[in-house]
């Protein structure tokens, strides 16, 4: 059981605090991705897991162990980086090999592992090939390969793909979910791209100015963000926010139009561009630009003076100028706090 536990870590680097007292509980066999921007305590945290960095407070279990004060090798780990780390001088065979020809196994174990592992990532036909004749995507194959090959219980993914052409992380999205989910280890991938995330994970923890603002299933976070900072981060176009004016016990205005919506002193208005409908009434919207983009029809306009986008059925075409209106989805609005920026 490959159960990882943070527990209050936190990590300092002189009067810089990147990460600030994280708590986090992976399932066994969980594909955890941590989302985030540049910056966001996101590599950070997986190196401390790896043993790459000391925590300067907190604790990080493995399987019911504590493992923070152990090297890497002791911690049932193995990691695949943004650079492809395969050694130019050996064949994939030796690539995959390596660290099982370091722990001393016997040739027979070893050649059932490569034969395995390469066979999952689709590369068994290169076994006896150079890394040098190698494209980029087949070079990220035997690097992963190389990490499952040591059957560890924790596989920490730093940006694996981000080297990847996009047809190419397209693939290979489609391939690790399926390897990993076969190989039954726990997985823990870093990526700022929030594609990536929702594709791949069980569960995702997006996190901003080193912490975990939320943890949930893709579906969860992308619906129902916990704060405004993970609806204007997920999704492309992001989440739309109006300024809302209180007009009674729930009620709202927004715009001009009336809403229903919590009982609180204050609240901020916030619907996702698809989740708008055009029509004769709703939120006025005052087109700027327009970009047709094959399945479908992004416009950015003006809602009472704030950035508003909406995604409209690609038959539709308004022109720069034009004033439309668009009534929201009632059960997809969203409502946050101006004050903590969390949701109500």
């Amino acid at each position: 059981m490959a159960v990882i536990e943070i527990k209050q870590v936190a990590k300092t680097f002189g009067s810089f605090t990147a990460l600030h007292s994280v708590d986090l509980t992976i399932a066994d066999q969980e594909f955890m991705v941590l989302l985030g921007a540049s910056g966001c305590g996101k590599t950070t945290l997986l190196r401390i897991i790896a043993g790459l960095e000391t925590p300067t407070t907190g604790e990080v279990w493995i399987g019911g162990r504590r493992v923070d004060h152990l090297p890497p090798r002791e911690r049932g780990i193995a990691m695949v980086f943004q650079n492809y780390a395969v050694f130019p001088h050996l064949t994939v065979f030796e690539n995959i090999a390596f660290g099982l020809r370091m722990k001393k196994m016997d040739q027979a174990e070893v050649t059932r592992r490569v034969t395995r592992t390469a066979e999952l990532m689709h590369i068994e036909q290169l076994l006896k090939r150079y890394s040098g004749e190698l494209s980029g995507g087949q070079r990220q194959r035997v690097a992963v390969a190389r990490a499952l090959a040591m059957e560890p219980d924790v596989i920490l993914m730093d940006e694996p793909l981000s080297n990847l052409d996009a047809l190419l992380r397209l693939e290979m999205r489609a391939e690790l979910k399926g390897v990993l989910a076969e190989s039954k280890t726990t997985t823990i991938y870093v990526t700022h791209d929030q594609v990536e995330a929702m594709s791949l994970a069980d569960r995702i923890s997006v996190m901003n100015g080193g912490r975990i603002v939320q943890a949930a299933n893709p579906v969860e976070v992308y619906r129902n963000p916990a704060a405004r900072f993970v609806g204007s981060f997920i999704g492309n176009p992001p989440m739309n926010f109006l300024a809302a004016t209180p007009a009674g016990p729930g009620k709202w205005q927004v715009a001009g139009q009336m809403f229903d919506g919590p009982v609180a002193a204050a609240a901020e208005f916030a619907i996702r561009p698809e989740d708008l409908h055009p029509g004769d009434t709703g939120l006025p919207a005052e087109v700027r630009v327009v970009e047709p983009l094959g399945p479908h029809t992004l416009i950015t306009a003006s809602v009472a003076g704030q950035p508003f986008r909406a995604i409209l059925d690609s038959t539709l075409l308004p022109a720069p100028g034009d004033l439309l209106h668009f009534a929201p989805a009632p059960d997809r609005i969203r409502w946050f706090d101006p004050a903590t920026q969390t949701a109500l």
